[in-house]
């Protein structure tokens, strides 16, 4: 069995590696890149040359290239003492004006051209049409370089960046951050130091809390590493795929709060969650002065909901339960009564999901559900009430019913048609020995390979149900993406999915192999 999973999380890597890397190719070589601007309110508020420079920033931020503009360019020269602030000040008039000749700039546009055209880069002049028409155009010139990341790129920075390790030099050297390090106490600073609860803090660390200890299952938290699906453009703008997913939604939750200088305060915000930004405190308003001691200022906030991973779940896992429990022994008396009145019923039940689209279905549950017994019919954030998951749970087991109904009622059919039930009924054995004895654990078999794939995919979520139901859930997050042309969403919750797949169909075979001891994969066949 070892062997056996071994190779088929090997096979499974290899999977996932190669469904990312199609999907990258289809995405970044096949795709316009200025597509990913269909969405962003920023650029089509912007005109000609101020526009063409955003594009090419977020190009860069995005990934798509190595963005150089001019004045960074002679900015460097600077601090490399190779120019002084007022020849800097003249050369980068080159940007600001439309003479293209000036002796003054002249000698470092051709040291910037030469320089970066030798790395490979492409250089390129924005220019205004007019002095007087700059405003309405959109810009003064500028001069820049850039340079496009090869696709093997991409793909070797994406893969390499799936999991970040935290340590005490993720803060760059240049930064006076005092004694790097990590400190362990028993008594967390953000409850006053007052209770007992362990938490490990670094300093020259991307986080200041590495450890933490809360009331949040499951109660003990790491940021010793941190795993990156990949940046959304749009939908989420800056922000990880896989924080996208887990982040807690909903209302602020208070609470009380022992900031950096002692100042106790109710508040919600989350001080576990705080990140490193350089000079953030010195930039900050009075009120940052107020409360923290250093630059560990980006911080999250506390809310009563689940993240959308957790909604997600708990509707599906749910589901998945009702349907097991429902949709097995009624497949089962189905085939036990066949051709009788419960089979019969069963059988109208199957069809009319079949055939029904799954969207007017969803709107009839949800019609009957809030007219007939006045439930909710659209999710709320701010309720306490459980009533919210009745009609989402509902309309999303009710075709797993019938579909465990209809693979229940064949596999046991087929069985009863098999020799071995013929042998056994002529041994005396009864129909109800032969039924949980014998013809109810084979035909189980394939239907409990399906099991780990059931459970393990709730967290994605269901489309068309949340929708519906206003849920605030992972399950629209793909076509969400898809339909602003949030890339980075795309490959990250492809990924996802693809991890989901492989881990569901490998403990599938061990399930299976666990029900029916005559399943091994430790031997060859002959």
């Amino acid at each position: 069995m070892g062997k056996y999973i071994t190779k088929r999380l090997l096979h499974g890597i290899f999977s996932v590696i190669a469904v990312v890397i199609i999907v990258m190719i289809l995405i970044y070589g096949l795709m316009s890149r200025n597509r990913i601007f269909a969405g962003d309110a920023v650029f089509t508020k912007q005109a000609n040359n101020n526009r063409e420079i955003y594009r090419y920033q977020k190009w860069e931020e995005y990934g798509y290239l190595d963005y150089v503009p001019y004045a960074d360019y002679l900015i460097e020269l600077t601090k490399n003492g190779e120019i002084d602030e007022d020849t800097r000040s003249k050369a980068v008039a080159l940007g600001r004006t439309a003479d293209k000749d000036s002796e003054t700039t002249a000698e470092y546009v051709e040291k910037f051209t030469k320089y970066y055209e030798s790395q490979g880069y492409t250089v390129k002049r924005c220019d205004a049409v007019t002095l007087a028409g700059r405003v309405a155009q959109g810009g003064s010139p500028q001069l820049y370089a850039y340079r496009d990341h090869p696709l093997i790129r991409r793909l070797v920075k994406y893969f390499t960046g799936l999991i970040t390790i935290d340590n005490i030099h993720k803060v760059p050297a240049e930064n006076d951050i005092g004694k790097r390090g990590l400190t362990f106490t028993l008594h967390d600073p953000v409850y006053g130091g007052e209770k007992f609860s362990p938490a490990i803090i670094g300093n020259g660390t991307y986080h200041k809390y590495l450890l933490y200890v809360d009331s949040h299952f499951p109660y003990i938290h790491q940021n010793f590493y941190n795993i990156n699906l990949g940046l959304s453009y749009s939908i989420n703008q800056g922000v990880d795929v896989y924080t996208t997913m887990t982040r807690s939604q909903g209302p602020y939750v208070t609470g009380p709060v022992t900031y950096p200088t002692g100042l106790h305060a109710e508040s919600a915000d989350d001080l576990h969650t705080a990140t490193y930004l350089a000079g953030s405190l010195e930039k900050g308003t009075v009120l940052y002065s107020q409360l923290f001691t250093d630059d560990y200022t980006v911080i999250d906030t506390n809310k009563s909901g689940y993240s959308k991973l957790g909604y997600s779940f708990i509707i599906g896992i749910i589901s998945v339960i009702m349907a097991y429990v429902l949709g097995l022994p009624i497949g089962l008396l189905m085939s036990r009564h066949k051709d009788g009145f419960i089979d019969k019923l069963g059988t109208v039940y199957i069809v009319f999901i079949i055939a029904v689209p799954s969207l007017a279905y969803i709107f009839l549950f949800k019609s009957l559900g809030g007219t007939l017994f006045h439930l909710p019919t659209s999710f709320n954030l701010d309720t306490t009430s459980k009533l919210i998951y009745v009609l989402p749970i509902v309309s999303l087991a009710l075709p797993s019913v019938a579909n465990l109904m209809k693979w229940m009622r064949r596999y046991m059919i087929d069985q009863m048609n098999s020799d071995y039930v013929k042998f056994a009924r002529s041994g005396g054995l009864s129909e109800t020995e032969i039924f949980t004895k014998h013809v109810w654990k084979n035909a189980v078999i394939p239907i409990v390979h399906g099991v780990p794939g059931s459970v393990i995919f709730s967290m994605t979520g269901a489309i068309i149900t949340e929708r519906v139901y206003v849920v605030p859930g992972a399950g629209g997050l793909l076509t969400n993406a898809i339909n602003a042309y949030d890339n980075g969403v795309i490959v990250g919750v492809t990924m996802f999915y693809a991890v989901l797949s492989v881990v569901s169909i490998i403990l599938g075979d061990v399930l299976m192999s666990m029900v029916d001891p005559r399943i091994s994969f430790t031997t060859k066949a002959r």
